[in-house]
């Protein structure tokens, strides 16, 4: 619950970082006419309008879970980014769209030194919050806080594209290199759009993510106990920003329930501790059979029926394969 107030208050922070951003970037636009800072701009007003729309799920996000909702909320952060792609797409368009028309009515531009100078700033001011933005979302698993971060840095190296575009204007007197930079960045702006787009939709699937599991197979195999026999059906899905897992482990037959148990806890606590406290974990556990004395490592057990054969190291592959899929294999 702290983490999801901590990613609520920070969004808070963005939205209005935004706003003040935005209109200092239709002051310098309103002063040069430029149809580059314009496309600044207009970018501007989608990271506005996403930080509203991410503000507003990260609300519904930290809600408890409830009768309705068992799992929480969380699903509601990748709406919201869905929705900033699809608003990121749109202002691609308008900037393409202002291209065309400012190519049949060739607006003049004026005062480009100072447009130059207040768009700088936003530059700056912008790749800062993106980076805290980000560097937050990874740690507290938020793909709102994450998206609104990107925006941030996008805007930025979009803007020092622009920065370049209108020191070069100023100096050569190329004006036409408006109208290209204005092109060449509603192109790019779409493009990240539809990534952003493509990252919530597979959330919302429920996709996996090959990264994070890369990395739990990683520390599994690192970390793993004599009495860990098997791990299987690894599955992770993200809901918001609480991580829920679920798996198969194998231990001794011959446990009883508690011993069992504190091999179950034992697991749960390397996970917590590798990828934070956000994490629901429901792990089921099997009894180990007599094949399994061929891969298994404990040295000191009494009852073993098979010698020991090989270590089988955990992969990505065998660790989310079911029980009869690894027998077969």
């Amino acid at each position: 619950m702290q983490t999801a107030k901590q990613n609520l208050r920070i969004q808070q922070w963005i939205t209005l970082l935004s706003l003040v951003l935005f209109a200092a970037k239709i002051i310098a636009y309103y002063l040069t006419q430029s149809l580059a800072i314009l496309s600044d701009a207009l970018e501007s007003i989608v990271n506005v309008l996403a930080g509203f729309i991410g503000l507003y799920s990260l609300y519904v996000a930290a809600k408890p879970k409830d009768t309705e909702h068992p799992y929480g909320h969380g699903k509601a952060e990748f709406i919201s980014a869905a929705a900033e792609g699809a608003l990121i797409i749109a202002a691609g368009f308008l900037i393409l769209y202002e291209t065309f028309q400012n190519l049949i009515e060739n607006r003049p531009l004026q005062q480009l030194d100072t447009g130059l100078y207040l768009v700088a700033v936003t530059a700056v001011v912008n790749y800062v919050a993106g980076f805290v933005c980000i560097k937050i979302g990874k740690k507290n698993n938020s793909i709102a806080l994450q998206a609104s971060g990107k925006h941030l840095q996008i805007d930025t190296w979009s803007t020092l594209i622009i920065i370049a575009a209108l020191a070069v204007m100023l100096f050569t007197k190329m004006l036409w290199v408006d109208k290209v930079t204005g092109f060449i960045m509603s192109i790019v702006i779409m493009y990240n759009g539809y990534k952003i787009i493509r990252r919530s939709l597979a959330g919302i699937m429920d996709e996996a993510d090959m990264e994070l599991l890369k990395k739990m197979v990683a520390v599994l195999n690192l970390n793993r106990l004599p009495n860990w026999i098997d791990l299987h059906n690894l599955r992770v899905i993200k809901y918001g920003s609480v991580l829920h897992i679920d798996c198969h482990l194998t231990v001794p037959w011959y446990m009883n329930v508690i011993e069992a148990h504190r091999e179950v806890e034992a697991l749960m606590a390397l996970i917590k501790k590798e990828f934070g406290d956000a994490i629901e974990m429901f792990v089921h556990t099997d009894a180990c059979l007599d094949f399994s004395c061929n891969i298994c490592t404990k040295d000191n057990c009494t009852v073993r029926k098979h010698i020991f054969n090989k270590k089988i190291d955990w992969t990505l592959e065998n660790i989310i394969a079911d029980k009869k899929h690894k027998l077969e294999q």
